[in-house]
């Protein structure tokens, strides 16, 4: 194998997301430059180029009122928050999304296996699902808060 194809597998494999993201469409499509007029640099960071927001940053970690979280990018609700719980996480947590909101991917950075969960209709990143969440499903969608819409019911 040629050097330059190991470093190209390498960095997909750190990147974790290679030509999978770029194959992907979504309902909702937007130029970087168009992205960029719409968002923060703060959400941009992590609705567009996958960025983790700073843990206990978020207000939304502590929000309990009712009402539905909708993603930051296009206003589709993603979690009700009757399935919101404090995971100690110091990001929001959920352990389901609402039903059709979210895809996941396959996420391989930072030398791990995790999964990935975006909105289904503009791709924006969210955070990771894990499998230490509490029942009924025994899942916790840690999402970035900033990534985030409350809409109180």
């Amino acid at each position: 194998m040629k050097r330059r194809g190991v470093l190209a597998g390498l960095a997909t494999l750190v990147a974790g997301r290679g030509p999978a993201r770029a194959a992907e469409s979504f309902e909702i499509t937007r130029s970087p430059q168009e992205w960029r007029a719409r968002l923060t640099p703060a959400e941009y960071k992590v609705l567009r180029e996958a960025g983790t927001e700073r843990a206990f940053s978020s207000p939304l970690d502590r929000e309990k009122r009712a009402g539905n979280f909708l993603c930051k990018g296009c206003d589709l609700p993603l979690y009700g928050s009757e399935a919101k719980f404090d995971s100690g996480t110091g990001w929001p947590s959920f352990y389901a999304a609402l039903p059709g909101a979210i895809a996941t991917r396959r996420d391989l950075s930072l030398f791990m296996i995790r999964t990935e969960c975006h909105c289904r209709r503009c791709g924006g990143h969210m955070g990771h699902i894990f499998d230490d969440g509490p029942p009924p499903t025994g899942k916790r969608h840690c999402i970035n808060g900033i990534a985030l819409r409350f809409v109180p019911s």
